[in-house]
C-alpha cells in the first residue's frame, strides 16, 4: 500500500522504515500534521498514519473519504482527535497502538516526580552557574508518602510497581477496579475524593473524554492536600490549566509534572525558541519554579518507539489482507 505518514519526525522515520523492511508497503513522510487544510496531501494514498495531535474532524475524514483513502492507521493510544462517527459512517475504518510501552510512560512520571521534589532542574542550573549552596533546596522523600494513581491500566499499574519500589502507600481509582487484583498490585481503590484527599503524590493515567475533560479543576484542586504534587503524562485537556495556575500561585498544589498540555498543538514537538510563545497560560506555568514540563517525550525510548511501529505495520498488514482489526476503534 501507499501510506501517508503525518507530523513525523526524524526517529519516526528511523522506526517505521526498520518495521516497513518486514512489509515492503511505501511511505512517504509529511512534516504537516493531519487536519483540514493538510488533507490534500494524502491524494493517492491507500491509508495514512497520523500522530497524537493531528485531528481528523468529520471534515478532514469526508475529504479523505472522497481522496480514496480507506484506512486510518494511528501510531499512538489516544484517538480522541478522530471522529468515529464519521469515520464509521465513510467506511474508514481507525486502528491504534493501545499499548507501547507502559513502563516508558510510568518511568518518565518518576523522571518528572524526582525532579521536583529533590530539585534537580534547579541543582543544575546552580551548579553551571558555579553556586554550589544548598540553600532553597530542600526536598521530600518518596518513602512513605502516598501516591495516587488515577487510572489502573497499564500505564497505571507500571506507575503502581515504581511507587511501590519507592516504599510509597499506593491509593488506586478506576471505573472499573480490579478490587481482587489490588493485593499483587500493592495498591488500595478508593473513591476519588479520598485519593484526591489522602494523596502527597496525584498522577494521572485516564483517556481524554468528555467525562474526563478537566477530570483536575478549581473545585478537585481545593480538596486536595495542601502542598500535593500533581503529574500528567496522560493527556493535557484532564487538567484546567488556568485554574491549576490560581493553586500554585496560593500553594494550594506543591509542584506539577507536566509531559501533556491542553492546548499542545502547534507547541509541543516543535522548536519554538526563535519566536515568542503566544500561550499566556502555558508561559505562565513556565514561570513557576515548582513546575517541570517536557514536551510530550513519556513515549520517547528506543523500546516504545519500535514497538508503535511494529503494531502499526501489524494493524496495516490486517488491514490490507481483509483480516480482523485487534487494535481497531469505534464510535
Amino acid at each position: 500500500m501507499r501510506i501517508a505518514v503525518f507530523d513525523s519526525k526524524r526517529y519516526d522515520e528511523t522506526s517505521l522504515n526498520a518495521a516497513n523492511a518486514r512489509y515492503g508497503h511505501e511511505l512517504v513522510y509529511f512534516g504537516d500534521r493531519l487536519n483540514r487544510h493538510t488533507v490534500p496531501l494524502a491524494a493517492g494514498f491507500d491509508a495514512v498514519c497520523p500522530f497524537v495531535n493531528d485531528t481528523l474532524d468529520a471534515s478532514t475524514l469526508n475529504a479523505l473519504a472522497l481522496l480514496g483513502v480507506k484506512h486510518v492507521a494511528l501510531r499512538c493510544a489516544g484517538f480522541n482527535g478522530v471522529d468515529l462517527t464519521a469515520a464509521t459512517q465513510l467506511g474508514i475504518t481507525v486502528t491504534r497502538v493501545p499499548a507501547y510501552s507502559p513502563e516508558a510512560v510510568a518511568e518518565h512520571l518518576f523522571a518528572l516526580l524526582l525532579t521536583l521534589v529533590r530539585k534537580t532542574h534547579r541543582a543544575y542550573t546552580r551548579v553551571r552557574d558555579g553556586n554550589f549552596s544548598l540553600e532553597g533546596l530542600e526536598g521530600f522523600n518518596l518513602h512513605g508518602r502516598t501516591f495516587g494513581v488515577i487510572g489502573a491500566g497499564k500505564i497505571g499499574q507500571a506507575a503502581m510497581r515504581i511507587a511501590n519500589g519507592f516504599g510509597m502507600r499506593v491509593l488506586a481509582f478506576d471505573r472499573s477496579p480490579d478490587s481482587k487484583h489490588a493485593g499483587e498490585l500493592g495498591c488500595t481503590f478508593v473513591p476519588l475524593d479520598q485519593l484526591l484527599r489522602e494523596a502527597d503524590v496525584v498522577s494521572l493515567h485516564v483517556p481524554l473524554f468528555p467525562e474526563t475533560r478537566y477530570l483536575i479543576n478549581a473545585d478537585s484542586l481545593k480538596t486536595m492536600k495542601r502542598g500535593a504534587v500533581i503529574v500528567n503524562t496522560s493527556r493535557g485537556g484532564l487538567i484546567d490549566s488556568a485554574a491549576l495556575v490560581e493553586a500554585l500561585k496560593s500553594g494550594q498544589i506543591g509542584g506539577v509534572g507536566l509531559d501533556v498540555y491542553e492546548y499542545e498543538e502547534g507547541v509541543f514537538f516543535e522548536d519554538l525558541s526563535g519566536t515568542a510563545l503566544q500561550d499566556d497560560v502555558l508561559a505562565r506555568l513556565m514561570t513557576f519554579p515548582n513546575v517541570v514540563i517536557t514536551s510530550h517525550q513519556g513515549y520517547l525510548t528506543h523500546e516504545a518507539l519500535t514497538n508503535i511501529a511494529d503494531t502499526v505495520f501489524e494493524n496495516l498488514d490486517a488491514f490490507a489482507k481483509g483480516l480482523p482489526l485487534a487494535n481497531a476503534v469505534h464510535a
